[in-house]
């Protein structure tokens, strides 16, 4: 039994959108502040990567810990209701992702997903950093 009238679960549901999601604007922002600049939703890539340097051939994808199926505290807890619809939901989101990792790495792409519960983490700068070398400036 859902706790929220189905009017507004289904109003709730439409506003959750995939791109320029909160954790991806922090990672973005990260990238921007440290002198990166990077295209958005690659849509000829694998998964569509959220954040993508062609030149350096690296992808960077961010992923809710829900709606991915990480095993943390917050993505662990699976749905409350309806939960015949959302697990098998989540496991082909998992089964997608994976496929779109393994095609991007196939491509000879440099792959790093954050996840949502590590937006948070003091050492996601020093994570980017380490995945994005430093170019030499001409």
């Amino acid at each position: 039994m859902d706790r929220i009238p189905s009017a507004q679960r289904s109003a709730n549901m439409r506003a959750i959108t995939s791109k320029n999601t909160a954790p991806e604007m922090v990672v973005r922002r990260i990238l921007h502040r440290l002198g990166y600049r990077y295209r958005l939703h690659a849509k000829d890539l694998p998964g569509k990567p959220d954040i993508v340097f062609r030149q350096r051939k690296k992808a960077i994808l961010v992923h809710g810990c829900y709606w991915h199926g990480h095993g943390c505290k917050r993505g662990g807890q699976g749905a409350k209701s309806n939960t015949g619809y959302w697990g098998p939901k989540i496991a082909r989101n998992r089964e997608r992702d994976e496929k779109a990792l393994c095609a991007l790495r196939d491509a000879g792409w440099d792959v790093l997903t954050i996840w949502e519960c590590e937006v948070a983490d003091n050492d996601l700068t020093e994570r980017l950093q380490a995945f994005l070398p430093e170019t030499s400036c001409s």
